[in-house]
């Protein structure tokens, strides 16, 4: 169980205010999306989550342990950060079984799974330079997943993906969910996040415009329809 608490995390990189006193908490079990424009902050936000960078002021906390203090990262995470990069010399499960070493977490029969579970062959000897712009994207996916990691962040995820590409990721995404991670996912596509998570933060100019909690949403809609119903109801009557 994770419980990741962000309070007032503001950053600073030459003078500009990139991140600007962003409060808010996260659970494991759940989806956090972000959404915004480039710019926005929300690569920035991850890097921060995942301990990459320090705040300028603030702090960010992983079960009461703070980043850059207590911890140096968070203890299970996996990610997806902007365009995934991997040995262009190395097949694709060669790449993953060389960063599943590190830890010495998974065997090579669950590097193998992890590559499947993403629709890429773990047997294709192809080299990972000639891999397509939607392969890379989808490797990228199954080295953050790998490992079941506590903590799952995927930034622009179904980015180069065709539409199957992208109903994988949503179901990759759920069965984390399910398996009781931590998501934060990023999209340009607010309807995907709609359909994914469980909260979404709005993000502008490295603020946070927006916190909406989807089950209010949906409970807001379910009172409005009953209220339209009865009155409907009412009208027929008379």
């Amino acid at each position: 169980m994770v419980n990741l608490e962000l309070v007032n995390v503001t950053k600073v990189i030459h003078k500009n205010t990139v991140i600007d006193g962003v409060t808010f908490s996260l659970q494991s079990g759940n989806i956090y999306g972000f959404q915004g424009i480039n710019g926005s902050g929300k690569t920035m936000l991850m890097r921060l989550i995942s301990g990459l960078i320090r705040p300028t002021q603030g702090r960010i906390t992983v079960n009461n342990k703070i980043l850059g203090k207590d911890i140096t990262f968070p203890g299970s995470i996996g990610m997806l950060l902007e365009n995934p990069s991997f040995l262009d010399g190395y097949s694709g499960f060669n790449n993953l079984k060389m960063l599943a070493s590190i830890q010495k977490k998974i065997d090579a029969d669950e590097v193998r799974r992890a590559i499947k579970s993403v629709g890429l062959n773990p047997d294709e000897k192809k080299k990972y330079r000639k891999y397509s712009l939607g392969m890379k994207q989808r490797l990228g996916i199954a080295c953050a997943i790998m490992e079941k990691p506590d903590i799952v962040i995927l930034d622009e995820p179904t980015n180069s993906l065709d539409t199957d590409g992208v109903n994988l990721v949503k179901s990759i995404v759920m069965q984390e969910k399910k398996r009781g991670a931590l998501v934060i996912i990023s999209c340009h596509d607010l309807s995907i996040l709609q359909n994914l998570s469980d909260e979404i933060v709005l993000l502008k100019d490295g603020k946070m415009t927006e916190h909406i909690i989807m089950k209010d949403i949906q409970k807001r809609s379910q009172h409005e329809k009953k209220v339209d119903s009865n009155h409907t109801d009412c009208l027929l009557a008379n």
